[in-house]
């Protein structure tokens, strides 16, 4: 049987936009139109990606988190939208995306609900896929919750993998089978891998500092196991349920990441060479916002072809390194300041850090990426560079 490693699909992070953490469940329709999760939300953001640069920028989907469903199955046992929020159905909303040359996600559980309480696909496998390949869907995000034992949901993760390759449509699998094993159990990645095109570890992402502080802490405790397994058609994602959460106004007081924390999750998700899922408004977005999201040089560390993930090299009290192995001998680097108190730090490390000791052996090109790009000239392999950052801020580097 073909298995998810062998789709052909994410060869790269994947890219693009879903509703969760921006866009709650609970919205009422009838008193926030503009804001509840419906075809009209989704539709407006097709737009917005196609027209203002997003779509070229790399972001291709358009994803529908839970509470998409009406509450039962159909008279022949199929999932179906809600018809309040999705009069339309998702196939004529499947059509609209990619007209806008984009592609849809959608929302499913391995278990008998959703984590919100509508149908989940257990024994519903093949008929669910089945559904959303006629449906024109191009990416299924399958939830945890409600599986009853590790070995259904085991079993359920394999046996829609399979149900999806059976279909002959090309539907990334994002999974969450190793964050609701970790509690119990050391997920075994390598078999996880054989099935997903990308895979949750972590507690959702929530719009606050001590969320993305969390998130790099765990990674970084846990990357001798995590990292070695990323990879070209499967990607570990830090925080599945919003794998990239950025809201629209950077001003302190409104939301909950400075602008220096923005630079930060930008640069650590591209170093950690995680799925670039947005969540936020984009109708209602800063030039700032924008300029950070579409980033170029950060996009292109994101989705470098090598498809190696980063990993911390050393920590020296508030200060962290991390690298990343790019393309053509090159290297990200960056250079995360945790203080969250007073200003501006230096901090100094040496080239011969990096890459084992071969990334700037004789010399090297060092280019600042983020907060601002700037070339810093050419270094060799014994010299040091002095960083300053911010505090929660970092400094990403090309070499």
């Amino acid at each position: 049987a073909a298995l998810a490693l062998d789709n052909g699909l994410a060869r790269t992070p994947p890219m693009g936009w879903l509703h969760w953490e921006r866009f709650l469940c609970g919205i009422d329709c009838t008193t926030d139109p503009r804001r509840c999760v419906s075809e009209w939300l989704f539709m407006e953001m097709a737009d917005v990606m196609a027209a203002d640069g997003w779509r070229d920028a790399g972001y291709e989907f358009i994803c529908i988190d839970d509470c998409w469903m009406a509450p039962t199955r159909d008279e022949h046992g199929r999932l179906q939208a809600d018809p309040e929020r999705f009069p339309s159905g998702i196939r004529k909303l499947a059509n609209y995306v990619h007209s806008k040359g984009l592609k849809l996600g959608i929302y499913s559980d391995v278990g008998n609900k959703t984590c919100a309480g509508f149908p989940g696909s257990y024994n519903h496998y093949d008929l669910d896929a089945q559904t959303f390949a006629s449906w024109g869907v191009d990416l299924l995000k399958f939830d945890g919750c409600n599986s009853g034992t590790l070995e259904l949901l085991a079993e359920g993760y394999r046996r829609m993998s399979l149900a999806l390759n059976k279909t002959g449509r090309s539907i990334v699998y994002s999974c969450e089978w190793p964050f609701y094993l970790r509690p119990v159990q050391q997920p075994n990645y390598t078999e996880i891998k054989q099935y997903c095109n990308h895979w949750r570890n972590f507690f959702d992402v929530y719009d606050s500092w001590s969320s993305i502080k969390s998130i790099l802490d765990w990674t970084a405790l846990h990357q001798d196991s995590i990292v070695k397994i990323a990879g070209p058609g499967g990607w570990n994602d830090p925080d599945m349920a919003s794998i990239f959460v950025f809201l629209s106004q950077l001003v302190i007081g409104n939301f909950g990441l400075s602008w220096d924390q923005a630079v930060t999750q930008m640069a650590m998700w591209a170093i950690m060479a995680a799925p670039l899922f947005m969540s936020n408004d984009l109708r209602h977005i800063s030039p700032e916002a924008k300029w950070l999201l579409q980033n170029k040089e950060v996009i292109a560390i994101n989705q470098d072809p090598l498809g190696k993930q980063g990993y911390q090299i050393t920590k020296d009290k508030n200060f962290e390194l991390w690298e990343r192995p790019l393309s053509g001998q090159a290297y990200a680097v960056a250079v995360l300041n945790q203080q969250e108190i007073g200003g501006p730090q230096n901090f100094t490390f040496s080239l011969t850090f990096l890459g084992n000791g071969l990334a700037c052996n004789p010399v090297c090109s060092v280019r600042q990426i983020l907060p601002a790009s700037r070339d810093w000239g050419v270094y060799s392999w014994v010299s040091s560079l002095s960083v300053e950052v911010n505090p929660t801020g970092t400094v990403l580097l090309k070499v």
